[in-house]
């Protein structure tokens, strides 16, 4: 068992879940779609298929692996005992977001012997997150994913058990949890149609950078690229037999962990989880310099100011490898920078919100530092995603393609998921049209929180400006004042403009 002060070592490491402000809807209005069975079991993967309006579960997926059943499913059962109720005793009352914290301070010894206490806690400690952690808190990325988290615990720790591993799943009648199911269900869904259809973002083919700046670049509107990677060698080399076999026994950045890439595709081909390990890793092209030659800056994106500080500068280049439903939640890229965004393999969904509208389930804290949002990308899709359609101001979406290139403005949240496999490389980067709001954004009172990408986040400010002034003489005080006589310019309205709505022709006051 635990010692004391391990005990309270791993209490202060508990990340808290933020899935109960925005729960299912209703029970994700099961009772609407069908999905309830009369007969205390879950309806068959056929079934549910016809009658979930549009929701589809993945082809290998069934049913829940230990038959958990969402909430609503209890209230027309009359007659049932949610077991997870009296199997919890005295505990029943905590939530089972505070009772899954709670198990995640165990080991994993003390979660096998919990789990023979009763069918209910049997349930909570095969939670898979739960040996997601583990492993990747104790084995530090020296694993071979073997099915399931809890198996490549096992296999990792107590390697003469590996053959007993997983030979029974117990099937729990009567346990309904929403929280445990909505789990089940995002690992397990595929996208939707509608929510692939929309594609209103602007396309563009050839166009000079000028163009790129005058009508994208400076009025900050994102768009998507075509023809710009054609001579790529990346785009024609780089699939997973390539990779493996250059970057051999070099670890990428796997969330937490690093990891061979061999090791990384065996996971990410066996993985049914609701938020698959997405490797992003910033210091690729230092561990295999041959992946950099392979690709170049496109010529709208050339211009990057950050290289006046050479070493110093934050990190800036990333190479992305994931499964389908593997992604980002909503975020704005981070020091107030722009970025683009190349797919080489694969394909993307994209949603983005300029940065003034804040998308719907997204809680930023006052000064920037955090955000609270839906714990996995397929969840926003089924909680908020609706809710959009009918916003005067609707968010840019898009599809992107292997050669094709997204450019992402600075300050707009963006969501992105794979839709299949994915490879791509992801640049953000300082032209003179942002250069005045990375400059204000590194200098704000709480910049050592905000700041990111580098470990100097409190001089960051000062090293970049003296560096610019260095390396182009006066060209901040030249920005400034054109930035201010554009404010004026904006303020300039005639006297009719400001005493008429022009829209509807009708008289207002403005004093």
């Amino acid at each position: 068992m635990l010692g004391f002060k391990s005990f309270l070592t791993r209490t202060g490491r508990i990340k808290k879940m933020n899935r109960n402000k925005h729960k299912l809807k209703s029970q994700l209005a099961f009772h609407k779609q069908k999905c309830i069975s009369r007969n205390n079991e879950l309806l068959d993967r056929d079934e549910v298929k016809e009658d979930t309006e549009g929701f589809r579960l993945k082809t290998y997926a069934s049913s829940h692996t230990y038959w958990v059943q969402p909430l609503g499913n209890l209230y027309l059962n009359t007659g049932s005992i949610n077991c997870r109720d009296t199997g919890l005793g005295n505990l029943h009352t905590l939530t089972d977001e505070l009772v899954l914290e709670i198990l995640g301070l165990l080991s994993g010894n003390d979660l096998g012997v919990l789990a023979t206490v009763s069918k209910c806690f049997y349930v909570f400690t095969n939670h898979e997150p739960i040996w997601r952690n583990l492993v990747l808190e104790n084995l530090s990325g020296g694993f071979r994913y073997n099915g399931s988290w809890k198996s490549t615990y096992i296999g990792a720790c107590y390697p003469s058990y590996v053959s007993n591993i997983d030979v029974l799943n117990l099937k729990v009648r009567d346990f309904y949890s929403d929280y445990l199911f909505q789990s089940w269900l995002c690992a397990n869904l595929e996208m939707k149609l509608e929510w692939l259809v929309r594609d209103n973002i602007v396309r563009k083919r050839g166009i000079s950078v000028e163009e790129f700046v005058k009508n994208f670049e400076e009025p900050n509107k994102p768009v998507l690229l075509e023809g710009c990677l054609d001579n790529w060698d990346a785009l024609k080399k780089w699939d997973r037999d390539y990779l493996v076999q250059l970057c051999g026994d070099v670890k990428f950045s796997v969330g937490p962990v690093e990891m061979r890439l061999e090791d990384y595709f065996q996971y990410s081909d066996q993985v049914r989880e609701e938020r698959p390990l997405y490797l992003f890793d910033p210091k690729f092209a230092e561990k295999v310099p041959n992946l950099d030659s392979q690709f170049d800056v496109p010529a709208y994106f050339q211009e990057d100011l950050f290289s006046v500080l050479g070493k110093e500068r934050p990190d800036y280049s990333w190479i992305i490898v994931g499964p389908a439903g593997s992604g980002s939640s909503f975020h704005v890229d981070p020091n107030s920078t722009s970025a683009w965004n190349a797919v080489i393999k694969g394909s993307k969904k994209w949603i983005l919100f300029p940065p003034d509208v804040i998308p719907p389930g997204v809680h930023p804290t006052p000064d920037g530092a955090e955000v609270a949002s839906p714990v996995s990308i397929i969840e926003w899709f089924m909680n908020f995603y609706g809710a959009t359609k009918s916003w005067k101001r609707k968010p840019i979406e898009c599809i992107c393609k292997a050669g094709e290139v997204v450019f992402v403005p600075n300050g707009w949240w963006h969501l992105v998921i794979n839709l299949e496999e994915s490879i791509a490389i992801t640049q953000n980067y300082v032209s003179r049209r942002n250069l005045l709001n990375v400059l204000d954004f590194l200098k704000k009172p709480n910049a050592s929180v905000l700041v990111s990408g580098t470990r100097d986040r409190v001089n960051l400010h000062d090293k970049f400006r003296n560096a610019i002034e260095d390396s182009f003489p006066g060209i901040i005080d030249e920005l400034t004042r054109k930035e201010e006589e554009k404010q004026i310019q904006q303020k300039k309205l005639s006297f009719w403009d400001s005493v008429t709505d022009s829209k509807v022709g009708a008289f207002k006051f403005s004093f």
